[in-house]
């Protein structure tokens, strides 16, 4: 629901209106257009009555929001997000960054290494998995706490912001004061008690769409995490499953545009995961470029072939490096176009 205003509302009489519909455990949003102020109600509205809004001698009038996400959406938020995030790096209003580095932390040696090589082709933030959610119990889980000390110690010697995975609330403490950017992926995004808790943490979250999830399902998911009040929403596209086997994912590009119209979250696009093979990254980040994305997440890796976990998505730093310079080329052209 959307209170519009009048131009002649007293802030007095917009902060009583305010609290009374906090009072009402609903969440209360300021909405600024180019000529009107209105108020944005997410929550249960049902016993909001929209005639005893229009009472109020300030209110112009009530509009019913029909999607079932609120804050993701533009009704609420006309104008595009920007996610600031510490060391300077903005995602999204034209502000576009590249999340790069390995799929899992293996050793000191190997983030260091990785880390030195993407911040120097103009990564803009350093990712890798500490904790590792694996499709079977055998598989290497990562290497937790330890990890992401290792984390810590590539962000100390090169200054990389840091993007790691949250599996659980065990650790929310340890996110929240050494993570800059928190992670929630694929497999738990309609973990719906852990986006609430993260939410409250008030850090950057990287929300990855299911890999059987509607655009829809992505942004209710969303909500859960903005409904707290506290943290910023990255929206990410990785793929989706289909009857498609040529590939590990099908990487659903139509989806950027859309979560684009219907949103104003940052999107970023992960075609590592989304195609599952290193040759398929770079067009695909192109493509992902081309079709309106604010920014990428790329695994890369020193020695793929030797990688624990996903080495046959990862490229090279040598390859990452020419993938910054054709990166560069193109939005350079799609600006000036």
């Amino acid at each position: 629901m959307i209170i519009i205003l009048k131009e002649s509302a007293a802030p007095a009489q917009i902060e009583e209106l305010r609290k009374n519909m906090e009072s009402r455990g609903l969440v209360v949003q300021d909405i600024r257009g180019e000529s009107k102020y209105m108020l944005g109600l997410a929550g249960d509205t049902s016993g909001v009555s929209e005639e005893g809004l229009q009472r109020f001698d300030f209110v112009d009038r009530v509009m019913k929001v029909s999607e079932p996400y609120k804050l993701s959406g533009r009704h609420f938020h006309p104008e595009d997000s920007v996610v600031e995030i510490p060391g300077g790096v903005r995602i999204g209003g034209g502000n576009f960054a590249v999340i790069a580095g390995p799929c899992s932390i293996e050793s000191e040696e190997q983030i260091l290494s990785i880390a030195k090589d993407v911040k120097r082709s103009g990564a803009s933030l350093l990712r890798g998995g500490a904790f590792k959610p694996r499709s079977s119990p055998y598989a290497f889980q990562g290497l937790g706490l330890d990890g992401l000390e290792l984390l810590k110690i590539a962000k100390e010697k090169t200054g990389l912001p840091i993007v790691t995975e949250i599996m659980s609330t065990d650790y929310l403490d340890i996110f929240e004061s050494d993570v800059d950017v928190i992670q929630i992926g694929a497999r738990n995004m309609q973990n719906f008690s852990l986006l609430r808790e993260v939410g409250k943490l008030g850090k950057p979250v990287l929300l990855k769409r299911g890999p059987s999830s509607t655009i829809e399902e992505l942004l209710m998911a969303a909500d859960y995490i903005l409904v707290e009040g506290k943290s910023s929403v990255i929206l990410c596209e990785r793929g989706i499953r289909t009857f498609e086997t040529a590939t590990r994912n099908t990487l659903d590009l139509s989806a950027v545009p859309v979560l684009r119209k219907k949103s104003h979250l940052p999107v970023v696009v992960d075609p590592s995961h989304g195609t599952g093979y290193w040759d398929l990254v770079f067009p695909m980040a192109l493509a992902s470029v081309a079709a309106g994305a604010d920014g990428l997440i790329i695994e890369v890796h020193n020695q793929p072939e030797r990688a624990l976990c996903d080495g046959q998505q990862s490229i090279t730093p040598a390859l990452f490096d020419k993938l910054m310079h054709k990166l560069s080329a193109l939005r350079e052209t799609l600006q000036s176009a």
